[in-house]
């Protein structure tokens, strides 16, 4: 199998370096992106046409409207049996569209979104979340290994996507409560700088959110299910310490909408009723 890489910016270049050795081919609009890789091994393709000659190319660029220029550009060369994989995060539909129109091509498309940041590309330990059929999915696993440890087959194409911007939709929500959290702290007199320590060494301790997704289903927990007892657990120390939060931001005047939301939904949302009833 050949490989080629288009798009070799900051995601892009870590994952393409790892598949040196392998027969790859890159292309970056930016020729001083590609000189390190060719340094190293790969090889330059002078326009998007020569990455066609690939079996599995794999695309990291910055947009929905870039990545359809890129699979047009290589459905016209590239061979029946080919594999393209979308690694930037798009719209669903944009990869289903594309996905359609290859089919006549004899190409398969599957949207492979990655989670772990420039750091996991580097190590070689991202997430990647595949959407596309069963076949495309076997021959995409082995080589993706090699700049990812974690590799799901999330369904067919568009599934990856979702499952992309789920993760996401947790990513970047805890970030905008993580500011509400340091302007209750910032109000309190504690050091933002030792917050954040406790917070990252405790969440690599539990996990974090991701702690409590252990449902297959959103659906209101049994009390007869093993997880109902744990999350009752949960739930009675998360609203205890959530109406502890919201009485010293009153105290403070601090604005916390996020975390009245929260207090709300928080039963709810691990399957139980609230205040202990269930």
């Amino acid at each position: 199998m050949t490989y080629g890489f288009v798009g070799l910016g900051q995601m892009g270049a870590p994952m393409a370096r790892r598949l040196i050795g392998r027969d790859l081919i890159v292309y970056d609009v930016r020729p001083a992106a590609m000189e390190p890789l060719v340094q190293d091994g790969a090889r330059a393709a002078d326009r998007l046409a020569d990455v066609a000659s690939a079996s599995l190319i794999s695309l990291m660029v910055r947009d929905d409207a870039q990545v359809d220029e890129v699979v047009t550009a290589l459905l016209s060369s590239a061979e029946p049996g080919t594999v393209i994989a979308i690694h930037s995060t798009i719209h669903a539909a944009t990869a289903t569209a594309l996905a359609g129109r290859a089919r006549s091509y004899g190409v398969e498309i599957v949207d492979a979104p990655v989670s772990g940041g420039f750091m996991g590309a580097a190590a070689g330990t991202l997430a990647v979340m595949v959407g596309g059929t069963a076949t495309a999915f076997d021959r995409v696993r082995e080589p993706f290994s090699a700049w990812a440890d974690l590799i799901l087959h999330a369904g067919p194409v568009g599934a990856g996507t979702h499952l992309k911007l789920a993760r996401n939709l947790l990513h970047f929500v805890a970030f905008t409560a993580a500011a509400e959290a340091e302007r209750l702290a910032e109000a309190a007199g504690v050091s933002l700088t030792k917050l954040g320590r406790v917070v990252r060494h405790s969440d690599a301790v539990t996990g974090g959110p991701g702690s409590i997704m252990l449902r297959r289903t959103t659906a209101p927990l049994d009390p007869s299910d093993p997880l109902h007892d744990i999350m009752r657990h949960v739930r009675d120390l998360g609203e205890k310490d959530l109406s502890l939060a919201l009485a010293l931001a009153d105290e403070l005047g601090v604005d916390t909408p996020l975390a009245r939301l929260s207090r709300a939904r928080f039963a709810e949302g691990l399957g139980l009723s609230s205040g202990g009833t269930s």
